[in-house]
């Protein structure tokens, strides 16, 4: 049975695993010091949320997310990183994640929810475009400090 459920500390090897696997899928790097940054940025649920998906209290997708206000709508809920267990994929996880975020959005009073992907990632954007709506727009990013590596 799939639940939905906040970080544990128990939870922290099956997490970095999911998380390192989400980095590499994207064809990042993140130091050691990064993952323990952000773990416990998520442990302290404050400002950026973790949450995962357990199937049998089998960790097998993991969500973060947080609100940022908006200039013309009320606040909104943008999900950072979404990943699933490769063996657990097809199977409502990350459905289920995403519309737990959607959920929690709404109770915050949050206006939308959004998320980007890259282009390429067409397995997760047939699951995107049943729950969600593309609406074309094109993302830019500049890097603002250097990450050691």
């Amino acid at each position: 049975m799939l639940t939905m459920d906040r970080l544990q500390l128990g939870d922290r090897d099956a997490w970095e695993g999911l998380f390192r696997g989400y980095i590499d899928f994207y064809q990042r790097t993140l130091s050691d010091e990064e993952y323990e940054l952000a773990w416990q940025r998520l442990q302290a649920d404050s400002g950026i949320h973790g949450r995962v998906a357990r199937d049998d209290g089998r960790v097998v997708g993991i969500a973060h997310f947080l609100t940022h206000p908006h200039t013309n709508a009320a606040d909104v809920c943008y999900l950072q990183d979404l990943f699933t267990d490769q063996q657990f994929r097809g199977r409502g996880v990350g459905r289920a994640l995403i519309e737990y975020v959607a959920a929690w959005g709404q109770q915050q009073g949050c206006s939308q929810l959004y998320w980007r992907t890259h282009a390429s990632n067409a397995k997760a954007r047939v699951l995107y475009d049943q729950v969600a709506e593309n609406r074309g727009f094109i993302v830019y990013q500049r890097d603002l400090q250097r990450r050691s590596e």
